[in-house]
C-alpha cells in the first residue's frame, strides 16, 4: 500500500485500466499458440544452440530482434566472460580472476527486456536459451544434434509471445523484465549429462543483480523451461515451495483453472536444479514451470517439433498472463 500511495497523481492514472483488466478475463485469443510454434521453428533452423556455437549467435540474434518489436522500454545484452570451473566463475564475480588460466572460456550473454520500468515493482519472467551440445541420452545417435524443441525453444517461444501480447494490454500492477539466461546447460553444454552441471547465467544474473535492481531486489522470479509437450503435465516443484510457496499455488491455481488436464496439484516427488535456486539461495521468492515428464524425448534427436503442442503453450502463456495482472 505504501508503494502506491507514494505513487504521484500522474502515474496513478496512467496505471487506472489495471482495476478493469484484473477484475475481467483477458480474452485467451491473444495469445498465439500458433505463433508460439513458429518461434520454436525459428530457433530449430539454427541448429545447436549451446554455447560457441553459430546457432548460439542466431538465437540471441533472433530473440533481440523479436524483442525488439514489443513495447519493451529496453533491451539489453548482460555480457561476460565464463571460465570454466567453479574457482574461477567465482572469482569472476569479485572482479580478480580475468587471468585466463584453468578452464574453457565461454563469451556468454543474458538478455533482459524491461517493461514498465518507472513502476517499482518488479517480478522476473525468465528461461534459458542455450541447448546442450549432444544428443547424449539418445540410446542410438548419443552424439547426434539434439534440437532443443521443448528444451529449451518453447520456454523462449512463450516469453516471446508473451511479451507481444503484453505490448497490446494496458499495464499490469507490476513491472516485468523478461530474462533469457545463458549458459543453463552447463559449461559442458550438457545439462543432466554432465555429473559436474552448474548453471552459469542465473547464478551470474544475481551476483550482478543491483545492474538492474539498484534500490531493492525483484519481488519475484518465475522461471520457465520444457512446456510444449503435447501430454503437457505440470506439477508444482520441491524446490519452488521452499521459498515461494503462495505465489506457487497461487499459479497452480490460476492454470488448474482452464487447464486442469496440464496442472497438477501433487507436487513433484523429486526436486529439480534449474535456473529458479540461483534467485531461492539469493532471498528471492521463485518458482520454477516445468514439464519434467517427457521421457523417451528428453535430450535425444528427437526432442523437435512434432512433439509440441498449440494448445499446451497456450495454457502456460495464458496462465502467465492471469498471473502478471493478479499480483
Amino acid at each position: 500500500m505504501r508503494r502506491w500511495l507514494a505513487l504521484s497523481l500522474a502515474a496513478l492514472a496512467a496505471f487506472a485500466p489495471l482495476a478493469v483488466l484484473a477484475d475481467a478475463k483477458i480474452p485467451a485469443d491473444l495469445w498465439s499458440g500458433k505463433k508460439a510454434l513458429e518461434d520454436i521453428a525459428a530457433q530449430l533452423s539454427f541448429g545447436p544452440r549451446a554455447m560457441d556455437t553459430a546457432g548460439h549467435e542466431k538465437a540471441v540474434q533472433y530473440i533481440e530482434g523479436e524483442l525488439g518489436k514489443t513495447k519493451a522500454a529496453s533491451v539489453k545484452g548482460q555480457q561476460w566472460i565464463d571460465y570454466g570451473d567453479k574457482t574461477n566463475l567465482s572469482q569472476t564475480f569479485l572482479g580478480w580472476a580475468r587471468t585466463g588460466h584453468g578452464g574453457t572460456q565461454h563469451a556468454m550473454v543474458n538478455i533482459v527486456a524491461r517493461f514498465y520500468p518507472d513502476n517499482p515493482r518488479r517480478i522476473i519472467v525468465g528461461t534459458h536459451y542455450d541447448s546442450i551440445i549432444r544428443a547424449y541420452r539418445d540410446k542410438d545417435h548419443p552424439n547426434g544434434v539434439m534440437p532443443g524443441a521443448n528444451n529449451s525453444a518453447s520456454g523462449v517461444a512463450l516469453l516471446l509471445e508473451t511479451a507481444r501480447v503484453l505490448s497490446t494490454l494496458p499495464p499490469p500492477p507490476v513491472g516485468v523484465d523478461f530474462v533469457f539466461f545463458d549458459g543453463e546447460e552447463g559449461p559442458k553444454s550438457l545439462g543432466e549429462g554432465d555429473r559436474e552441471w552448474r548453471a552459469l547465467g542465473s547464478p551470474y544474473f544475481v551476483q550482478q543483480l543491483t545492474d538492474f535492481y539498484p534500490n531493492e531486489k525483484p519481488e519475484q522470479a518465475v522461471l520457465f523451461d520444457m512446456v510444449c509437450y503435447k501430454n503437457l503435465e505440470l506439477n508444482p516443484e520441491p524446490n519452488s515451495l521452499t521459498l515461494g510457496k503462495p505465489e506457487t499455488e497461487k499459479f497452480w491455481r490460476l492454470g488448474a483453472e482452464a487447464a486442469p488436464d496440464i496442472f497438477k496439484q501433487e507436487p513433484l516427488s523429486f526436486p529439480i536444479v534449474d535456473d529458479h535456486n540461483a534467485f531461492i539461495k539469493a532471498g528471492i521468492p521463485a518458482f520454477l514451470v516445468i514439464g519434467f515428464k517427457y521421457d523417451p524425448w528428453y535430450n535425444t534427436t528427437q526432442d523437435t517439433i512434432d512433439k509440441c503442442s498449440a494448445g499446451s503453450l497456450e495454457a502456460v502463456g495464458n496462465t502467465l498472463l492471469k498471473y502478471i495482472y493478479v499480483m
